[in-house]
C-alpha cells in the first residue's frame, strides 16, 4: 500500500468530526484496489507522523477555515496547504500543521500530499454534523474519488459489487 486517507478532527465539535466520519464512510462502503489505508486521525496530531513517513500519496480530509461560505470544499495540493493551517480553527489544527512541519524538515514528506478541505458552519460542542455538511458530504467523497482515481485506484461502491 502506497496510499492512505487520513480524516482529522474532533467528532465531539460538529462540523469538526467531518474527517474522521468520512474515514469511517469510506472504509464501510467502498473497496478499493489496488487496496489503501483509511485512518481515523482524529486529534492524533504528531502521532500520525509514522503514516506520513510511511505513504507514497496521502489525502488529509478537514475542515479549514478558508473565510468562505460553510460548506465551501477546495482541494489543496503540496506547497498550498500550509497557509491555510496557519489560521487556528480548533485545538488539533496545531497538530496539522506541526505534523506537517516535523514532517518537512525530517524528509518524510510524501510524493503527494493533498487536503481535502470543507468550510465549517459550526464547531459547537455536539456530535452531529450540521446540515451544511450532511449536505456536502457526498459532493466531498466524489472529490475524494476523484483523486484516488487520478492515482489510479480503482474504487466501487460495496453496494455495486457482486
Amino acid at each position: 500500500m502506497d496510499i492512505c486517507i487520513i480524516g482529522v478532527g474532533n467528532i465531539l465539535m460538529q462540523d469538526e468530526g467531518i474527517g474522521p466520519k468520512i474515514a469511517e464512510i469510506l472504509r464501510k462502503n467502498y473497496t478499493f484496489e489496488p487496496n489503501i489505508e483509511i485512518i481515523d486521525g482524529g486529534t492524533l496530531g504528531l502521532d500520525l507522523l509514522p503514516y506520513i513517513e510511511k505513504y507514497k500519496k496521502i489525502i488529509i480530509i478537514d475542515v479549514v477555515d478558508f473565510g468562505k461560505e460553510p460548506g465551501f470544499i477546495k482541494i489543496l495540493r503540496g506547497e498550498e496547504i500550509p497557509p491555510y493551517l496557519k489560521t487556528k480553527l480548533s485545538v488539533h489544527h496545531v497538530g496539522v500543521q506541526d505534523l506537517l512541519e516535523v514532517a518537512r524538515l525530517m524528509g518524510y514528506m510524501p510524493e503527494e500530499l493533498v487536503l481535502a478541505g470543507i468550510q465549517p458552519e459550526s464547531i459547537d460542542l455536539g456530535l452531529d454534523l450540521s446540515p451544511t455538511m450532511v449536505g456536502k458530504l457526498n459532493e466531498l467523497i466524489e472529490e475524494i474519488l476523484k483523486i484516488l482515481n487520478n492515482w489510479g485506484i480503482k474504487c466501487v461502491l460495496q453496494s455495486l459489487q457482486k
